[in-house]
């Protein structure tokens, strides 16, 4: 039986395993819009991590309403994480994440107050743990040449 330090093991193993994540959040006009955005930091799933800069119709979004999801896809699976985000200024908790990645897409370096934390705290994460590709591609042959239904991993919902 599957516990729930297994899931959230599980959990955090695929998103670790993705270096960009796609951010859903909520615009002011009521839209859903995604955005990339890559993961600087997590202890856990339930506490992720993003940099971001703070005049951004994302950060304005988000200030108004922080529901949001991230998504993490790889080749061993999914997850998407539903939560809640806040915007951090907490400038040790931005030098602590900046790297040099950072500079390629922000200015000012980890100092700039034009640039913030965005922390996100997960409600719950449905994921998808996938055999990988190879054996993916056999259990599907086998589900069309068979009466079987094919394995393709494990599904479930846990929350943080």
């Amino acid at each position: 039986m599957t516990t729930h330090d297994d899931q959230i093991s599980t959990v955090a193993e695929l998103m670790r395993a993705t270096d960009i994540a796609v951010l859903t959040y909520v615009s002011l006009d009521g839209a859903l819009v995604s955005t990339p955005m890559a993961t600087r930091d997590f202890t856990d799933p339930g506490t992720t991590w993003f940099l971001t800069e703070r005049d951004t119709d994302k950060v304005r979004a988000i200030q108004a309403d922080p529901r949001v999801n991230v998504t993490y896809h790889g080749d061993n699976g999914w997850v998407s994480l539903s939560g809640t985000a806040t915007v951090s200024d907490d400038r040790a908790k931005v030098a602590e994440l900046w790297d040099a990645s950072a500079d390629t897409w922000m200015s000012g370096g980890p100092e700039d107050h034009a640039n913030v934390a965005l922390r996100v705290d997960g409600a719950t994460a449905e994921y998808w743990e996938s055999p990988g590709k190879a054996t993916a591609a056999v259990q599907l042959v086998k589900g069309l040449v068979s009466d079987s239904r094919p394995d393709m991993g494990d599904n479930d919902t846990v929350e943080l």
